[in-house]
């Protein structure tokens, strides 16, 4: 899908030197792809604490169960 944007060059010209990729297009989706990488694990970070776990329970008689 051509999209036409109008991105700061500074910002763009640093990342692809930081990123050290060949194109500004290999630069902004990798750019992509972190930023939607980082929300999701926000997501899971923000689920920490909020299981109720079983403090009966013993993995390791589950280890050893035979099925």
């Amino acid at each position: 899908m051509a999209t036409n944007l109008a991105l700061d060059d500074n910002l763009l010209n640093q990342a692809v030197a930081i990123g050290g990729l060949k194109t500004k297009k290999d630069t902004v989706t990798l750019a992509l792809k972190e930023f939607i990488q980082r929300r999701e694990a926000e997501k899971l970070i923000g689920a920490f604490g909020t299981v109720d776990f079983d403090t009966d329970y013993d993995y390791k008689a589950e280890r050893n169960r035979h099925v």
